[in-house]
């Protein structure tokens, strides 16, 4: 069967997901995760949507029982954003079906044997490879630029009863003095690679402090290093924020983070290397070894 589906878990997706595949969206079904009112935006569009509410569990403990009923469909392409909750069902799903997976994907084109070729962005965006591949394939879309779902002519909405694997969720709460996070925040202070090491970030957190500010990263901080939390890491495919200052310490500055800041009002950028790439996004640029540059900041901040 070559029908397609598109797991979501935000609204967004649903964009990304139809902006990317093109004409083969107009034959999409949809497998919305979440929220009722995902599956009827889902279903606005004109889709077939099938809706599974996760209730107190989160999207993860659905896994198993998606890829079984996705599996049951014999679909040839399977899309979701790369969210927590998509990688973990898209996961599950390429491991039914026994399906290669793509992050990345930009655009899908359909081939005459049944496979597809995909565009994909690689090297954080410098550059763009086509792949070709046999079906089935599942493909991680980025949200973060895509187009709010159009509406069309009204789609089918059917509920899917799928089942929990065991996970449950206890409790969620704030931490004790935590701050409210960089996602809107008015000032923040961000780091990068030129960190030298995880004890390091007192020296970040103190200029974070005297600003007033929260701490955010790029993305190999969180991701490769995990010094700092996912939900700090600041680029196309994590947090997009639009401070009134911006401060990037040891950012080199890709275009996948520049894409992240770029509704930032002013930015600063400390950097040892003149060419920086930051610094062609930079309102203000300190050429300087940030070992030395933050401890004198922050002390003409307190002398303010």
């Amino acid at each position: 069967m070559n029908t397609i589906w598109i797991l979501v878990d935000g609204d967004r997706q649903i964009g990304a997901a139809r902006k990317a595949l093109g004409d083969l969206a107009d034959s999409a079904a949809v497998l919305a995760v979440g929220p009722r009112d995902l599956a009827e935006t889902a279903a606005r569009t004109g889709a077939e949507t099938r809706w599974a509410d996760p209730g107190d569990l989160p999207v993860e403990a659905l896994a198993s029982s998606a890829a079984e009923l996705v599996a049951q469909e014999g679909p040839r392409i399977v899309v979701a954003a790369p969210t927590s909750g998509g990688r973990a069902l898209l996961g599950a799903i390429a491991a039914r079906l026994g399906a290669g997976t793509v992050d990345g994907v930009l655009a899908v084109r359909p081939l005459s044997d049944g496979g597809a070729e995909i565009e994909r962005s690689g090297l954080s965006g410098r550059v763009v490879a086509t792949l070709r591949s046999a079906a089935p394939l599942c493909l991680f879309v980025d949200p973060s630029d895509a187009p709010a779902p159009a509406a069309g002519r009204p789609g089918s909405l059917d509920t899917a009863d799928l089942a929990g694997n065991g996970i449950v969720r206890v409790s969620v709460e704030d931490a004790a003095g935590a701050g409210t996070g960089v996602a809107d925040a008015s000032r923040i202070v961000s780091v990068g690679r030129g960190l030298r090491q995880r004890d390091d970030l007192a020296l970040v957190r103190d200029l974070a402090s005297a600003l007033d500010a929260e701490v955010g990263c790029s993305m190999p901080v969180a991701d490769d290093l995990g010094w700092l939390p996912k939900e700090d890491y600041i680029g196309r495919s994590g947090q997009h924020v639009s401070p009134r200052l911006y401060m990037a310490v040891g950012i080199s500055g890709a275009p996948q983070h520049l894409e992240g800041i770029r509704d930032a009002r002013t930015v600063v950028a400390v950097n040892s290397d003149p060419d920086a790439p930051i610094f062609s996004r930079a309102d203000y640029g300190i050429v300087g070894d940030l070992y030395e540059i933050l401890p004198r900041l922050g002390e003409q901040l307190a002398t303010r």
